[in-house]
């Protein structure tokens, strides 16, 4: 054989080797496991597969374990056995408060403190612990579980604080317990006026009780000391580490921006653990919040800033809703709405039209009604700009919420993608106006396993059949996205996703209007696809397909093949957000 027949068999032979690769090389292939893609969630035939290939981040091809090695296996691809494992995309938190998470975490946690008496006994050893004047702040009390279900008074922590001033927030954030020195400290008496949208509580000789409801918890936040940077640090990482160690590979977040300079610290230094889409203040000047929407790369997949939260009301638990009639268990009182329409609508005309998307916190049906028409008269300023009506990409068993939601295909139409924060009171007539608004309602059934306890002697029986109405939403054609609302309740998302399938709390004791269930996939989907398309992140997150973010969670057990009550005893194995370990348990360090 000549050299010139040797050179063109050589030849060929490359040729042919490089036509076989046609296929990316892959950085790392997980396989023999039990992978749930997120194709086709309409039920028990959705798309399983035993093998992923991931590189740069992003997961290039799925199949079967010899397929997939053979078409993206290269001489340095990471081989990772699952074990049969269940795999599925990540959760997406749409409903987190990172930063109120990590302080309480370094403050005084009274996180499922069971009465008055242990409440004190925490706040006693932490005033001991303090420096001299310094403020005592954290929370999370939540009086229902106690055996009184009374609120705590000034006198109660004047007794165990020991001259520190102490301002202690309740676990849903929106009344809090001050003792006298803080009181003090924020000039507040007797004839302290209460703020729009909030309330000082009152003894019958007009003295404040310590209970500081809603806006009215600002008199006295304005002169808490502000955590030094290395504690805020120190608090948001916890914070997002226990996001991580849950299954969350992203949250969307409303903290404060301070909180979000940390993130963007942490993300610079490559130690960010999960993707945070943070929320900027409804109430902030109009400036300051273009200001800080092109602070940061709004294209930044790890971080960037998202929509406006703006609150109607407060909560159940502290009888703050905004209700259309009085409380069942409380006559005389209707709640305490944030706003006057008058004042919140052209205030939403405003911000649609700088282009932002808003979210309204609205958890009693009066503020539900406030933010649908907030919203209707935003659209009704923007209508021009938006684009004809098709349906997005939701599996038929989700009643899909054809012909009303506006996606933005081309430049200069704007998709609103309106949010309602926790929809847990709704009245009958308008679930059909989220679905004519193209509203999501962004719900964390994991409160029903709380709230149930009490809620229907808060609403009475007619009204509570309208309460946290997870089908009649998606009945209704409305998209569901589900978080958790953390620390308000644990970050960890078996809870919600258990509550959503059986309405029942963790004891089994109690159900709670159990028409209102959904089925396990219409869980999983709300938690994953459902709060990305939330965020406008769907055409790249919420899948483990080939294009779509490799971000992850390796659980110990199938939750769509187990019965109910195992849903609880879920233990995650390892997190992957972009194709990076973030969390690993100590039963999968293979």
């Amino acid at each position: 054989m000549n050299a010139r027949w040797s050179f063109f068999l050589f030849a060929s032979l490359l040729a042919t080797m490089a036509a076989a690769q046609t296929h990316p090389i892959a950085d790392a292939i997980y396989f023999h496991g039990n992978v749930l893609t997120g194709n086709g969630m309409d039920g028990p035939s959705a798309e399983r597969v035993q093998a992923f290939a991931v590189a740069g981040g992003n997961v290039i091809g799925v199949g079967n374990d010899d397929a997939v090695k053979a078409a993206y296996r290269g001489a340095n691809t990471q081989l990772i056995d699952l074990h049969g494992a269940f795999v599925m995309p990540g959760f997406n938190d749409a409903h987190v408060h990172l930063g109120d998470a990590g302080r309480i975490k370094l403050s005084v946690d009274l996180t499922g403190s069971q009465s008055l008496v242990e409440m004190q006994s925490r706040i006693r050893k932490a005033a001991e612990a303090a420096a001299p004047s310094a403020w005592l702040t954290g929370g999370g009390w939540d009086h229902t579980l106690w055996e009184s279900k009374k609120l705590p008074a000034k006198a109660d922590l004047d007794a165990v604080t020991g001259g520190h001033p102490a301002f202690l927030v309740r676990v849903d954030g929106h009344i809090a317990i001050a003792n006298t020195a803080a009181l003090t400290a924020a000039q507040i008496t007797r004839d302290t006026p209460d703020p729009q949208g909030g309330k000082i509580d009152r003894d019958a000789e007009g003295h404040p009780t310590g209970i500081i409801r809603e806006t009215a918890q600002a008199l006295i936040e304005k002169h808490i000391p502000p955590p030094t940077s290395e504690l805020r640090r120190k608090g948001d990482l916890l914070a997002l580490q226990d996001a991580a160690a849950h299954g969350i590979t992203s949250v969307q977040d409303n903290s404060e921006w301070d909180d979000f300079l940390v993130y963007e610290q942490l993300e610079r230094e490559g130690a960010l653990p999960v993707r945070v889409s943070e929320w900027l203040p409804f109430d902030a000047p109009i400036e300051l919040l273009q200001t800080h929407r092109s602070y940061h790369d709004a294209n930044d997949r790890m971080l960037h800033t998202t929509m406006l939260k703006g609150f109607m009301d407060g909560s159940l638990g502290s009888r703050t809703a905004a209700l259309n009639g009085a409380y069942a268990d409380d006559p005389g009182n209707s709640g305490i709405p944030r706003y006057q329409q008058e004042t919140l609508n052209p205030m939403a005309i405003e911000r649609a039209k700088a282009g932002f998307q808003m979210g309204f916190h609205a958890i009693g049906d009066r503020a539900v009604s406030m933010a649908l028409d907030a919203f209707a008269a935003a659209e009704a300023a923007t209508k021009p700009q938006l684009t004809p009506q098709i349906s997005p990409p939701y599996p038929q068993s989700h009643r899909p919420f054809h012909n009303n939601v506006r996606r933005a295909m081309r430049i200069g139409f704007r998709d609103p993608r309106y949010r309602i924060e926790h929809s847990q009171v709704v009245d009958a007539g308008d679930f059909a106006r989220y679905k004519q608004l193209g509203v999501i309602a962004s719900m964390q059934p994991n409160h029903l396993l709380t709230d149930m306890n009490w809620a229907e002697q808060r609403l009475g029986p007619e009204r509570a059949k309208g309460s946290y109405a997870w089908k009649s939403f998606l009945d209704a054609g409305v998209p569901l996205a589900f978080g958790t609302d953390y620390p308000v309740e644990p970050v960890t998302p078996f809870r919600g996703v258990y509550a959503a399938v059986t309405r029942r709390n963790e004891t089994g004791t109690m159900t709670y209007h159990p028409e209102q269930k959904i089925t396990i996939w219409q869980a999983l989907y709300a938690y994953t696809q459902g709060s990305a398309y939330a965020e406008f992140t769907e055409p790249w997150k919420g899948k483990l397909a080939p294009g779509y973010a490799a971000d992850f969670v390796v659980l110990d057990r199938d939750p769509t093949a187990v019965v109910p009550a195992e849903i609880l005893k879920t233990q995650v194995l390892r997190t992957v957000v972009g194709g990076k370990t973030v969390y690993k348990g100590e039963t999968h360090g293979r």
